[in-house]
C-alpha cells in the first residue's frame, strides 16, 4: 500500500488502515498490510528499546538559556535563512510548522502557523524538547537522524499513540565536509495537512542548506589562503596551512593533500601527525601552520586501529602507533566501508565493495571515490588493489550490545546480512 498517496486522497481511511496495522503488529498478529520498511525497522527498534507505545513519556525540556547557548554554538544557525526561505512561507499556508533540532534531537527552533505551534505544545513538541527516536518513538525528527535519510511519518506510523494525529517529514542535515550529523529539519502538522510531495520538498531544502555550508567552507579556506601566502613565502622546507578541521588551504615544499588528520585537541608546539610524522604547529588566524621536521620520513610502524561502532550516529576510528594516537569521527558511508574491510582482512576489490554496499558490482566509481577519501586520513594503514588494512596493523571492532543495532542507518546488503547472522541464536 502506498500510504502517502492514499493519505492524499483519503486521509481518514489511510489513518484507519495504519491504526489497524499498528495495533496488529503490537499484538503480534498478522497485519492487514505491511508497514513501510523504514517504519517497520523503526518499530522493531522501539520494541527492543522498551518504548511504551501507549504512554507519552517526555524528557524535561532544556532551560531557555541552554537552548540559546546551543543556538549560538550550532552550525545550523548559519543555514536558518535558507531553511526559512525554502520552507516557512508554504508551511504557514499549509498549516505546518518548521522545526530544527540539533544532533542530540533537541528542538532549537520552531516557527510557522501559530495554531499549529499551540497544538505542538500539547504534544511536548516545544523548544528544548528531546525528540530522539529512542526517547519518544518513531517520529520525523528522531527517525531521520537514525537512518540518515529523509523520512515521512504519517498518523499511526508514529510509534507512540499520542502522536497519531500528526504528519511529519524530516531530513537530516549533515556536515558536507565529513558527513557528521548536525541536526534535522522537520515540517509537521495536523493529520489532514499531509501531502505526498512534502518529503521531497523538505529533502530538497535540506540539500540547499548543506550546499550553503559547503560554500561557507570554501570561503573560509580562501580567507585562510590569503593569510597563509606571505607566511609560507618566507619559509623553507615542508609546510602547510590547515583550518581547525585539517582541511588544507596552502602548501609549500610538499605535494598538496586535501586534508590532514588532526588530533581532537591540538595545541601549539611539537607534535606528531600521521601524514607528516614529527612536526611543529603554530596558530594562524583561522587555522594552523604545520611545519614538518627536516628530512623526516612518514612513519610506517605497527599500528592498532580501533573501529568503534557501538553508538548510533557517533562512529569513530582510532589509530594508535608510531605517529601517536588520534581519533576521527566517521561518516555513515565510511563506517560501512571500514567495517566491511575489518570483516574481510584479506581485502575487497572495488567491485566487491560495490556489491557489498550497493548490491551492484558495477558501481566502482562511487566506491573508489569514497575509498580515496578514506585513504586521505588513514594513509599507509589502508592499502589498495585490493582495498585492505595494512597487514601489520592490528584491527579491533567494537560492536553494539545488540547485533541488530549495527549501523542502523545502513541498507548495504553485506551489513544487513551481518546483522542477521550475528543476531541469530
Amino acid at each position: 500500500m502506498d500510504v502517502t498517496h492514499l493519505a492524499a486522497v483519503d486521509s481518514t481511511r489511510a489513518a484507519r488502515v495504519l491504526s489497524e496495522v499498528r495495533a496488529a503488529r503490537l499484538a503480534g498478529q498478522p497485519a492487514p498490510v505491511s508497514p513501510r520498511p523504514v517504519i517497520e525497522r523503526s518499530w522493531e527498534r522501539m520494541l527492543r528499546g522498551g518504548i511504551d507505545p501507549d504512554h507519552d513519556v517526555r524528557a524535561d525540556p532544556l532551560p531557555r538559556e541552554e537552548v540559546q547557548r546551543r543556538r549560538e554554538t550550532s552550525v545550523l544557525r548559519h543555514v536558518l535563512p535558507v531553511l526559512r526561505e525554502g520552507l516557512l512561507a508554504a508551511a504557514d499556508v499549509a498549516h505546518h510548522i518548521m522545526v530544527v533540532a540539533d544532533e542530540d534531537g533537541r528542538v532549537l527552533w520552531r516557527e510557522g502557523s501559530p495554531p499549529v505551534l499551540r497544538k505542538a505544545d500539547g504534544l511536548g513538541f516545544e523548544l528544548g524538547a528531546d525528540w530522539r527516536e529512542d526517547v519518544v518513538g518513531t517520529n520525523g525528527v528522531g527517525t531521520p537522524a537514525v537512518v540518515r535519510r529523509p523520512v515521512q511519518v504519517f498518523a499511526s506510523e508514529h510509534f507512540v499513540r499520542s502522536q497519531a494525529g500528526w504528519t511529519c517529514a524530516g531530513a537530516p542535515l549533515t556536515d558536507p565536509r565529513d558527513g557528521r550529523l548536525l541536526g534535522v529539519v522537520d515540517v509537521s502538522g495536523p493529520l489532514e495537512t499531509m501531502h505526498p510531495a512534502t518529503l521531497a520538498w523538505v529533502g530538497s531544502v535540506a540539500k540547499l542548506a548543506e550546499a550553503r555550508l559547503r560554500e561557507m567552507h570554501s570561503e573560509s579556506l580562501e580567507r585562510l589562503r590569503a593569510v597563509a601566502a606571505p607566511v609560507l613565502a618566507r619559509l623553507g622546507g615542508r609546510a602547510l596551512v590547515v583550518d581547525p578541521d585539517g582541511w588544507t588551504a596552502a602548501v609549500s615544499g610538499m605535494p598538496y593533500v586535501r586534508r590532514v588528520a588532526l588530533p581532537k585537541s591540538l595545541s601549539a608546539g611539537p607534535t606528531r601527525l600521521p601524514a607528516l610524522g614529527p612536526c611543529s604547529v603554530e596558530p594562524l588566524a583561522g587555522g594552523w601552520l604545520v611545519r614538518a621536521a627536516a628530512d623526516q620520513p612518514v612513519p610506517h610502524g605497527p599500528a592498532r586501529i580501533v573501529l568503534d561502532l557501538r553508538q548510533a550516529r557517533h562512529w569513530s576510528v582510532e589509530v594508535r602507533g608510531g605517529a601517536g594516537s588520534w581519533v576521527r569521527e566517521l561518516s555513515p558511508r565510511h563506517a560501512e566501508l571500514l567495517f566491511l574491510l575489518a570483516v574481510h582482512r584479506s581485502g575487497r576489490s572495488a567491485s566487491g565493495l560495490a556489491g557489498d554496499v550497493f548490491g551492484d558490482p558495477a558501481r566502482t566509481v562511487t566506491v573508489r571515490a569514497e575509498m580515496s577519501r578514506v585513504r586521505r586520513y588513514l594513509g599507509a594503514l589502508l592499502e589498495h588493489r585490493p582495498y585492505r588494512f595494512a597487514e601489520e596493523a592490528e584491527v579491533d571492532v567494537l560492536l553494539p550490545d545488540d547485533p541488530r543495532d549495527l549501523l542502523p542507518h545502513s541498507t548495504a546488503p553485506a551489513v544487513s546480512r551481518r546483522r542477521g547472522a550475528t543476531a541469530a541464536p
